[in-house]
């Protein structure tokens, strides 16, 4: 239990329905929706539209999903991969012929085919109760009457004001400027976009005239985007992954999402007797440090679209994890990872909802980079992602850029089951930070007996290319012991990842947590 002398939250609790995400309309908006008769696939999608208006710098239609789903009565999850391939005409020998040793962030040859609508389409149809028209309400209204910056937002987009370019300036900028805190951002373009896909359903974005707005825009930027990139764009049904920890078993989107780099890293972590360590000490972060290097590395050998991921059984394998944990020093850091096949960033949304029934979604959906690639459509202010960045140039790689491949994934969405039994959606936002965010929020709660809240505020640590990122919530002596043991310490210029969870209790009740380094917040009725 909290200190409730200290700053901080206390978990939400309800028994109908529960939705936690990073923006209080947001959750706000899957409440109404389950209220007015919807489940929790109808909430969820509600919401995530509107998260691309309320974090605008962190996701939207121009991006991409992933998905797990435990349908109502069952325990069974199902996958849904929403992630876009890249255009027909993408070619990474081109692009090294043109002097490129990595794929470009903030040019059209970066932007993938959005998957997300599709998704979203997707699961309304086969899973939803509500109309797409009644699940896009919300977000319509507020794209057209404006939503209020939110201070974590605002944070943002100050800093990534300066990688937008061309038409995206004048669709995410107002008078030139980033919007503070509390200035009303308003998306009219938006507006009429959505109003055609509750409509027509994804023919209303992936054709006609709002396809023809994004090809004519790519294709204007250099792209080699054509409108049968887009007709052909579709979503896949897959199985999780999974790996158990302990009691519990961790739940993961197979690739090209990351997953398999989270059940990796907990399958090196069982190796150390963490529960003897101070879940705030210098020995636990190193620990998971050095696991969180070879893992990463692992998966920069392995994870790419799912037809050209080989060796996933032997990433997951348990003698793989051994091999890797005799490696780790507890008394030294190796040598720093390698710059990553993608360029580090921290933006995406990921939101989770558990209605009456006891649906559970969680689902997570992203733009990649901060605005994606900074690029935006002519006409509707469509934002394109970047995920083509994701991709690697290294001729003969399993994720090297083609036409048609999707690249490797950051988003996971995650679930935890025990005894056969889904007990929490949840998820960590933050880029390459997640499978380590969903490593570290297992151990905080397994290992460690933490409660919900505690484990998604405890603060956080991550060994990446540019150094060992160490949150101000460490203390000094606890900085100082991580660089005497080699590691080069330096101080995030923000917040390591966000997360939401919510947990099914046996007693029936849901309990939700949401965490405080963003906007968000779980409510529940």
């Amino acid at each position: 239990m909290r200190d409730f002398q200290k700053p901080g939250r206390s978990e939400v609790y309800a028994l109908n329905g529960m939705a936690a995400t990073s923006h209080p309309l947001a959750s706000r908006t899957a409440i109404d929706l389950l209220q007015a008769g919807g489940n929790a696939v109808d909430a969820a999608i509600g919401a995530a539209v509107l998260l691309g208006l309320c974090e605008p710098q962190m996701t939207g239609l121009g991006g991409d999903c992933f998905v797990l789903l435990k349908p109502a009565g069952e325990e069974r999850v199902v996958a849904l991969n929403g992630s876009g391939r890249a255009p027909a005409g993408l070619s990474a020998a081109a692009l090294r012929a043109r002097g490129l040793s990595a794929m470009p962030l903030h040019a059209a040859e970066a932007v993938t085919v959005p998957g997300a609508v599709d998704a979203l389409c997707r699961l309304s149809a086969d899973w939803g109760r509500l109309s797409l028209a009644e699940t896009l309400a919300p977000a319509i209204r507020y794209a057209e009457e404006g939503v209020p910056v939110a201070p974590r937002t605002a944070f943002d987009w100050a800093a990534a004001a300066g990688d937008l370019s061309g038409d995206a300036r004048q669709f995410y900028l107002i008078d030139g400027l980033a919007p503070k805190t509390g200035q009303v951002f308003r998306a009219p373009g938006q507006a009429e976009v959505l109003r055609r896909i509750a409509r027509d359903g994804r023919a209303g974005f992936y054709e006609g005239e709002v396809a023809e707005d994004m090809v004519a825009s790519l294709q204007a930027l250099g792209g080699s985007h054509t409108l049968a990139d887009f007709a052909a764009t579709a979503c896949d049904y897959t199985d999780p992954i999974s790996g158990q920890f302990g009691p519990v078993e961790l739940l993961e989107h197979p690739p090209n999402g990351q997953g398999a780099t989270a059940i990796l890293m907990l399958n090196i972590l069982s190796h150390f007797d963490l529960g003897r360590l101070d879940p705030f000490g210098s020995q636990r972060a190193h620990l998971e440090a050095e696991a969180a290097k070879l893992a990463y590395d692992t998966r920069n050998r392995v994870i790419a679209d799912p037809d050209r991921t080989t060796r996933l059984a032997h990433m997951l394998a348990p003698e793989t994890a051994a091999k890797l944990a005799a490696l780790i020093d507890p008394k030294r850091a190796m040598a720093e990872p390698a710059k990553l096949a993608e360029a580090v960033h921290r933006e995406t949304v990921y939101l989770t909802v558990v209605d009456r029934d006891r649906m559970a979604v969680s689902l997570i959906y992203s733009i990649f980079h901060a605005f994606g690639s900074g690029l935006a459509s002519r006409r509707f202010g469509l934002n394109f992602q970047n995920r083509g960045a994701g991709f690697t140039l290294t001729e003969g790689h399993p994720n090297e850029a083609a036409g048609g491949r999707r690249p490797m994934h950051t988003i996971i969405p995650a679930m935890l089951r025990r005894g056969g039994k889904v007990e929490m959606p949840f998820g960590v936002m933050g880029g390459a930070y997640q499978p380590n965010g969903h490593a570290r929020v297992v151990t905080n709660l397994v290992t460690y007996g933490m409660d919900l809240q505690d484990a998604l505020d405890a603060p956080r640590s991550f060994a990446g290319p540019e150094g060992f990122a160490v949150e101000r919530g460490y203390a000094p002596a606890v900085r100082a012991e991580l660089a005497a043991l080699g590691h080069n310490v330096v101080e995030p210029d923000g917040p390591i990842g966000g997360a939401q969870a919510i947990r099914l209790l046996p007693s029936g009740v849901l309990e939700a947590a949401s965490d405080p380094r963003k906007d968000g917040c779980a409510l529940g009725y």
